[in-house]
C-alpha cells in the first residue's frame, strides 16, 4: 500500500511509465521539468535572505582571488630563487617580501571564507528553520485520512532526513558553487595572462568533463529520488515494529518481521549503491580526463621553457593554476550529485505541502461560549463515505436531547467511531449537517468545536512526561489541587501515590512502565479535569479489571449528570441505563431505544444482548 501511495504522488518517478522512445521521452521530459520545478521552488525559499547572499558573494571574490594570486606571486619568488641559481646571488629581500604578501594575501582569504561560511549557515538553518515550521503547521491542517494512508515513519522521514540532506546542502553546496564559479573565471585569468596557448590546451578537457558529467548525473537522479523513497519505507516498517514489538513477539512473527525488513533494506542498499557508485565514479573519471590536459600541459610547458618564451617561475604558476582549475570542476560535479538527493528529498517535503488541507475554518465562524452549551445534538440527513463509491452512513437523521446518555453499539465496522469522528470534524460530510444547540458545526472554528467534547477512547495514549502533565494536558494552566480530585474522582489516586515519585512519576515514551487500566484510568482523570459539556466515551473501561470498572462506572455515572454522553459500548450490561441506545448497522441506525425498549421489540439488539450472554460475555440476564 505504502508503495501505490508513494507511486500515486511521485508520478514522473514511476517505473513503467509510457513505452518505446515516445513513453521513454515523455519520461525523461516530465522529470526535467520536475527537477527544475522543484529547484526553483527551493530556490524561492533562499529569496528572502538575498542580502546575505550579496555579502556572501562579495566574500566570494575576495576570499578566492586572494587565493588565486597566489600562485601567481609564488612562480615570481620561483623565478627569482631560478634566477639566483644561475647568477650565484640571491636578491633575499625581494624574496622575503614575496613571500610576506603571500601570507598575508591566504590570511585574508582565510578570514574571508571564515565569515563566509559563517553567514553561509545561519542562511541555511535559517531557510530550513522556515521550511519545518510550514511542514509543521501544513501537518496540523491536513484532514485524518492522510494520516491514515501512510506510516507515522514515512512522514517523520520526510520530516528528519529529507529536511537534514537539504539543510546540509544550502550550508555547504551553495557555498562550495558560488567560490567555484568564481574560482574558475578568475583561474582561467590568470591562465591566460601567462599563456593562451596553453590555456586553450588546458581548457580541452572542459567538454570533455561536462558531457560526462551530464550523463553520470542522469543515471545518478533516478537512483536518489529511489534512495529516498525506501528510506522512508524503511523507517516506517522499523516504527511499526518497535511500536508493536511485544505483539510481533507474541504471535512469534519476528522472522516475518526481519524478513519485511531485510526484503526493504535490501532495495535500499541496491538503490543507494547505485547512487552513490554513480556519484563516486564522476571524480575519478574527472581526474582522469584531467591528468590527460596536464601530461599534455607539462610537455607544451616544456617546449616553451627550452624556447625562452616564458619562464620557469610561469610554468610553475600556469601547472598550480591547471590543477586549481580542475578542482572547482571537479566540486562543481560533486556538488551536481548532492543536489541531485537533495531534490528528491525537497520532492518528498513539498508532496506535503501540496497535499489538500482540509477545509477552512468558516470566516464567519460561530463560537459557542462552553460554559453555555446545553448540548442539543442533531444529525438531518447525514452522509458519508471514506470512499467515493462505497457508501457507509447514508440519510441518518438522529435527535439527542440536552443531557441524554447515548449508547452507540453494533457490530465490527458498523460505523460507530465514524459517528464520532463525523462530530469532532476529523472528516467533512458528504451531505447533511450536524448541528450542536443549533448551530451547525462546520460553522464553528474545529478548535472552539473540540474543545466542547471531552474523550476517553479504548486507545489510551499518554506521553513522555509526569502523571500530573499527563492528567493536566486538557487544560493550558490546570490547578494541582484540580488534578488530585479528578484523579480521586477517577480512582487513580490510590495507584498515584502508590509509586516511588507519586504525581512526579515520569511516563516513558511508551507508557510501559504502568498497566494498560492504569493507562486507561489516567486517560479519564484527564477527561474529568477538563469538565466539558459534552462526553465521548469509546470502550473507556474495557482494559480494567471488575472491581475497578465498577468504581468507574460510578465515577462516570456521576460525570455524565446534566451533561450530553455518547458512549460506544460492545459490552452491553455496562449501557443498561442509557437514556437512548442507537443499534447501528452497515453505516446505519436500525433500531434506537431505551434498554427495556430494544429487548421488547426482539430484534438486532435482543440477539447481540442474548449472544454475548449466551457465550459468557459480561452481559448479565436479566
Amino acid at each position: 500500500m505504502r508503495n501505490e501511495n508513494y507511486g500515486q504522488q511521485r508520478k514522473p518517478f514511476r517505473i513503467g511509465m509510457g513505452h518505446g522512445p515516445a513513453g521513454g521521452m515523455t519520461m525523461l521530459v516530465e522529470k526535467a521539468k520536475d527537477f527544475k520545478g522543484t529547484l526553483n521552488r527551493l530556490v524561492r525559499y533562499l529569496a528572502p535572505q538575498k542580502m546575505r547572499f550579496i555579502a556572501v558573494g562579495i566574500l566570494a571574490v575576495v576570499s578566492t582571488a586572494f587565493s588565486i594570486f597566489g600562485p601567481k606571486i609564488l612562480g615570481m619568488a620561483t623565478t627569482k630563487l631560478a634566477e639566483g641559481v644561475m647568477t650565484h646571488r640571491f636578491d633575499y629581500e625581494v624574496i622575503g617580501g614575496i613571500l610576506l604578501l603571500l601570507g598575508i594575501l591566504y590570511c585574508v582569504s582565510f578570514l574571508t571564507g571564515y565569515a563566509m561560511s559563517y553567514i553561509m549557515a545561519g542562511v541555511s538553518q535559517r531557510t530550513v528553520y522556515v521550511m519545518r515550521n510550514e511542514v509543521k503547521e501544513k501537518l496540523d491542517r491536513l484532514p485524518l485520512d492522510y494520516f491514515d494512508g501512510r506510516t507515522h515513519g514515512e512522514i517523520l522521514s520526510r520530516v528528519t532526513n529529507d529536511m537534514d540532506i537539504i539543510a546540509a546542502t544550502l550550508q555547504q553546496s551553495l557555498t562550495q558553487i558560488i567560490t567555484s564559479a568564481v574560482a574558475i573565471v578568475g583561474i582561467i585569468i590568470m591562465m591566460i595572462s601567462i599563456s593562451p596557448a596553453m590555456t586553450l590546451l588546458a581548457l580541452f578537457t572542459v567538454p570533455a568533463s561536462t558531457v560526462l558529467t551530464m550523463v553520470i548525473a542522469k543515471k545518478s537522479q533516478k537512483k536518489f529520488a529511489e534512495q529516498q523513497k525506501f528510506l522512508g519505507e524503511l523507517n516506517g516498517h522499523v516504527e511499526e515494529m518497535f511500536t508493536g514489538h511485544k505483539i510481533v513477539k507474541a504471535f512469534g512473527h519476528e522472522r516475518e518481521s526481519v524478513a519485511q525488513f531485510q526484503k526493504i533494506n535490501e532495495e535500499l542498499y541496491r538503490a543507494g549503491w547505485k547512487a552513490q557508485f554513480l556519484s563516486g565514479i564522476i571524480m575519478p573519471a574527472l581526474n582522469f580526463v584531467n591528468n590527460l590536459g596536464y601530461v599534455f600541459v607539462c610537455v607544451a610547458g616544456g617546449l616553451l621553457v627550452a624556447k625562452r618564451a616564458i619562464d620557469v617561475g610561469d610554468i610553475q604558476a600556469f601547472i598550480q593554476y591547471m590543477r586549481s582549475f580542475t578542482h572547482p570542476i571537479v566540486q562543481v560535479a560533486n556538488i551536481a550529485n548532492v543536489i541531485q538527493g537533495t531534490i528528491a528529498g525537497a520532492e518528498r517535503v513539498f508532496e506535503i505541502l501540496d497535499e489538500e488541507e482540509q477545509i477552512p475554518d468558516d470566516e464567519a465562524a460561530v463560537v459557542i461560549e462552553k460554559d453555555r452549551v446545553r448540548g442539543e445534538i442533531r444529525f438531518e440527513h447525514v452522509s458519508f463515505r471514506y470512499k467515493e463509491d462505497v457508501p457507509l452512513i447514508e440519510d441518518m437523521n438522529l435527535h439527542v436531547k440536552p443531557g441524554q446518555m447515548v449508547a452507540i453499539v453494533g457490530p465490527t465496522g458498523a460505523g460507530k467511531t465514524t459517528l464520532v469522528n463525523l462530530l469532532l470534524r476529523f472528516y467533512e460530510l458528504n451531505g447533511g449537517r450536524i448541528t450542536i444547540d443549533g448551530v451547525d458545526i462546520s460553522r464553528m472554528p474545529r478548535s472552539a468545536l473540540r474543545s466542547l467534547f471531552g474523550m476517553v477512547l479504548q486507545d489510551t495514549w499518554l506521553y513522555k512526561g509526569t502523571i500530573t502533565e499527563n492528567i493536566g494536558y486538557s487544560l493550558d494552566e490546570p490547578d494541582r489541587e484540580k488534578i488530585f480530585e479528578a484523579a480521586k474522582a477517577a480512582r487513580a489516586d490510590h495507584f498515584i501515590r502508590s509509586l516511588p515519585m507519586g504525581y512526579d512519576t515520569i511516563i516513558n515514551e511508551e507508557a510501559s512502565n504502568i498497566s494498560q487500566g492504569q493507562k486507561q484510568l489516567l486517560t479519564i482523570a484527564r477527561a474529568l479535569l477538563a469538565d466539558p459539556p459534552i462526553l465521548i466515551l469509546d470502550e473507556a473501561t474495557s482494559s480494567v479489571d471488575t472491581r475497578t470498572e465498577l468504581l468507574i462506572q460510578n465515577a462516570m455515572t456521576e460525570l455524565m449528570k446534566g451533561r450530553t454522553s455518547f458512549v460506544i459500548a460492545h459490552r452491553l450490561s455496562t449501557i443498561r441505563n442509557a437514556d437512548l441506545i442507537l443499534v447501528m448497522k452497515n453505516g446505519a441506525v436500525i433500531e434506537q431505544g431505551t434498554h427495556e425498549e430494544l429487548i421488547g421489540q426482539k430484534g438486532f439488539y435482543e440477539e447481540l444482548y442474548n449472544s454475548q450472554f449466551n457465550i459468557g460475555g459480561t452481559g448479565g440476564k436479566q
